[in-house]
């Protein structure tokens, strides 16, 4: 008989161990000393105003942003707060789905275990919009094994409209559809027709509105998708082939879930026992693998196989008390050293830069060019460096500043070139941040010292100019 979350044995103890550390993870991230990443600065920037999509992702990540920090502040904690909440309670949808499959002692355990992956702790430290799918996948995960179990079509429209909801928060979400289409050809994994097709559209009607502004905005989310796979552009995509970067991506997997856990999981896809749980873990896993193989991937390109993943490897494990204790010791060691390093960034351990580098000096470098943009009239800042443009759209929020990128050549290829192109009715200086030499009929009017040591730009030879807008209108 299916597992019920009312009264179930072990909602109260996964409650519990998921509300500490969740509640860990905030206290230390109030006193976190870095500045908001690039990415996070801009989905700051979008949730300043509501869309249906956005340059480079859908939209949830920038919702949830801009309700919040609307509501209590714009502070970096408020940015970032939401994120670990969000993981908590993709835990305990989790640890719903395993006592569905496995019972309550695997069900605690899978809460436990997820809390404390490494990309878990990642995950809540910056905002990320794998964890903003995250409890929408796992929601859709469960619901769609309820209807496998025998549940009625309302578990299929919540399967596929948690599916939708996931998908607004990233494309990825559409290896839970690839999972469903690969459980047609397994019988025992196969859902009814009708049950299929209500959850299709659930589907289609969560995600209809950000189709219709793709539409609408010539694919740029598609477009910088495909710029980010790199080798769909490529006349010749298999010249670059390399079995090296596949191997290396998947050795970064062993940092991703834990060393344990991985392996175990990849144990227990060899042997086949995984409930039919390998549907939702192999797509993604193999995918992006294959992506490796021929350009690149960064390490958490396939954060939805290790929902599922969790699972499997937490039931292969329960029975090894021992090695599963490990495994999650492993794994809370490596989440209290990430939860920490924050708290002192500028630690070197060796190396010439701090540790944390390219998260420090963000903000000072926007109070410098904010400051001599003030001290100069309110000059127009202009930089073509979307790092800094990121964060003086954050920092610079009640500046009085005009920030804009230079006008485009071709395709925009990033969103502030795209949003926030230079106007051709600008007309006199402009105070201009950039790392490449100055190039321009009409020469610099003046150049602004810069103090960028100790810091993310602290190589990048970033220079400021006070040039007259009319060089953008030559070029």
């Amino acid at each position: 008989m299916a597992a019920r979350l009312d009264h179930a044995p072990w909602l109260l103890s996964a409650i519990g161990l998921v509300a500490a550390i969740t509640a860990a993870r905030l206290v230390f991230l109030a006193f976190n000393r870095t500045d908001l990443f690039v990415d996070e600065a801009q989905y700051w920037l979008w949730g300043q105003r509501f869309e249906y999509g956005y340059y480079s992702k859908p939209p949830l990540i920038a919702w949830l942003i801009g309700a919040v920090t609307a509501v209590i502040g714009d502070q970096p904690f408020w940015v970032r707060a939401p994120f670990a909440v969000f993981h908590g309670a993709a835990a305990l949808i989790l640890a719903a789905l395993a006592a569905q499959l496995y019972g309550a002692r695997v069900a605690v355990w899978t809460a436990l275990s997820y809390v404390t992956l490494p990309m878990v702790a990642v995950g809540s430290l910056l905002a990320s919009t794998d964890t903003i799918m995250a409890p929408f996948f796992c929601a859709a995960l469960y619901c769609h094994r309820r209807v496998i179990d025998g549940a009625d079509l309302r578990f299929a429209v919540l399967a596929g409209a948690a599916a939708g909801f996931a998908f607004l928060a990233k494309y990825a979400a559409i290896y839970f559809l690839l999972g469903v289409a690969l459980a047609a050809f397994w019988p025992a994994m196969r859902m009814p027709w009708r049950h299929g097709a209500a959850m299709i559209a659930a589907f289609t009607v969560v995600i209809l509105p950000n189709i219709i502004w793709n539409l609408g905005h010539d694919f740029t989310t598609v477009s910088h998708t495909m710029d980010n796979a790199g080798w769909v552009r490529d006349a010749s995509p298999l010249a670059g082939m390399s079995a090296t970067r596949a191997l290396a991506f998947l050795a970064s997997q062993f940092g991703v879930m834990g060393p344990i856990l991985f392996a175990t999981l990849i144990w227990a896809l060899m042997r086949g026992a995984t409930k039919g749980l390998w549907i939702f873990v192999v797509p993604a896993l193999s995918v992006v693998t294959l992506q490796a193989m021929l350009e690149k991937a960064y390490a958490n390109w396939a954060a939805a196989s290790y929902f599922a993943g969790t699972v499997v490897a937490v039931a292969m494990l329960v029975t090894r008390p021992r090695l599963l204790t490990a495994a999650v010791a492993v794994n809370a060691a490596i989440c209290l050293g990430l939860a920490t390093l924050p708290l002192f960034p500028e630690v070197r351990l060796g190396r010439d830069a701090p540790l944390l580098e390219r998260y420090l000096g963000r903000a000072d470098l926007s109070r410098q060019i904010i400051t001599a943009a003030q001290g100069r009239g309110h000059l127009p800042v202009v930089s073509d460096s979307r790092d800094v443009l990121a964060d003086l759209f954050y920092t610079g929020a009640a500046a009085g500043l005009a920030f804009y990128a230079p006008p485009p050549q071709g395709r925009p290829m990033h969103h502030y070139a795209q949003a926030y192109p230079l106007p051709a009715d600008v007309k006199g200086p402009v105070l201009y941040v950039t790392a490449t030499p100055f190039s321009c009929a009409t020469p610099a009017l003046d150049e602004v010292p810069l103090q960028t040591e100790g810091g993310n730009y602290a190589r990048h030879g970033l220079r400021a100019y006070i040039v007259s807008a009319d060089c953008f209108a030559q070029s």
